[in-house]
This record gives structure tokens, sequence and C-alpha cells, in this order.
């Protein structure tokens, strides 16, 4: 069954000029990019799209980061997007993350690990709709 997940290539990987390599092993995954674009998070656009950690200790760090440069956001779609493309990124934690993985290829640590990905194929439909209007997405 088709399935949207979001992608988001963080500052720490546009800043080291890695977001061709990492778009092309996403098409080489067999996605299909519905959309994308090139843009800074504004601070109120981090803290809301990370509401969900608003709790947790590393939640101003993480609205920080994701502020501090350019990100890439990509909308994609396939069947299975979501476990796929996990699958692809690997583990948060590039050290545990699996040979071939995006994390373990592009990510400096677990803090900045070069990309985000939907945990679930209900926030990936709301991931995707908090960056993209059903207008912009090419399906």
């Amino acid at each position: 069954m088709s399935e949207r997940t979001l992608c988001i290539i963080k500052p720490d990987a546009v800043k080291k000029n890695v977001q061709g390599s990492i778009i092309q092993k996403i098409l080489d995954s067999k996605f299909k990019i519905i959309g994308m674009k090139m843009m800074k998070l504004t601070e109120s656009m981090g803290r809301r799209f990370y509401e969900v950690h608003k709790e947790r200790p590393f939640y101003g760090e993480l609205v920080s980061f994701m502020i501090s440069g350019p990100v890439v956001v990509i909308a994609l779609e396939k069947d299975n997007a979501v476990t796929d493309y996990r699958s692809l990124i690997g583990a948060t934690d590039p050290a545990e993350a699996a040979a071939g993985t995006i994390r373990k290829l592009f990510a400096n640590s677990k803090s900045e690990n070069a990309v985000h990905g939907s945990d679930s194929v209900e926030n990936g439909k709301t991931e995707v709709a908090f960056f993209f209007a059903e207008s912009e997405l090419n399906t």
C-alpha cells in the first residue's frame, strides 16, 4: 500500500553539502519524490514540528540545531514508505547504524544525525502536511 513519509535533510548534512548523495540513495531505493524544497526553519516552526518532544530534556537543543541552517524537506511516497525509509536511514546513533545506511555514511553524531524520518504512517501524513500543501505535491 502506498504511503507517505517525510525526509528532512538536517543542517549538518546540508552544511557538509551531502544532500545530493542522500537524495540519490533515496531514489536508488525506489522512493518517489512528490515534493521537495530547501528552507530555513523559523524557531516557531521548529518548536511546532518537534512539539511531541517538548517535555524531553533534548527539546531545546533539537530545536536550536534544526533552525541553525538550511534544511531540505522531501515528501516521499512508495509502498511501505515509513518502514523502508527508516531502514534506509539507520539507527539514530550513527555508531549503531548498519553499514550503508544514510546515518552511517553521513551523520556526525546522535544529535547531528543527517536526516529525519517519520516514525509511523500517521506521522508521515501529518509531517508531510506540515511542510507541503496538497497542491504542492506531485502524485
